[in-house]
């Protein structure tokens, strides 16, 4: 008969006091950051975002969902059970656009040489 090991308070990593409160804090700032100063400007249309987004050219409706996903991000890295998904929305409304930014810059300034 086998039997199988569970895992036992030698084995499951431990995070420190400081490290937690480091992480906790760096997570309180980014969720500000995002929720703050990059997705309330969106949501409320503020001229700071209505002229980047009119930039690019794609209409109002892709700053308004910008600045929902950079909110529910937001909440997200605040609630411990979905920071992790939160995490990698965001990172993927940062590829997004940095994808935009590559595309709208190649635009207006040609192919490379």
């Amino acid at each position: 008969m086998t039997s199988t090991a569970l895992p036992t308070a030698a084995t499951v990593p431990v995070v420190s006091r400081r490290a937690d409160r480091v992480l906790w804090g760096l997570q309180i700032l980014l969720a500000l950051f995002y929720g703050v100063a990059s997705g309330v400007p969106k949501v409320v249309a503020h001229s700071s975002a209505t002229v980047t987004f009119d930039a690019i050219g794609w209409g109002d409706w892709l700053m308004y969902l910008t600045g929902v996903l950079e909110l529910a991000g937001a909440v997200g890295l605040l609630v411990p059970r979905m920071v992790a998904l939160a995490a990698l929305g965001l990172v993927g409304v940062m590829l997004g656009a940095e994808v935009f930014t590559w595309v709208s810059w190649t635009a207006s300034t040609g192919p490379p040489r």
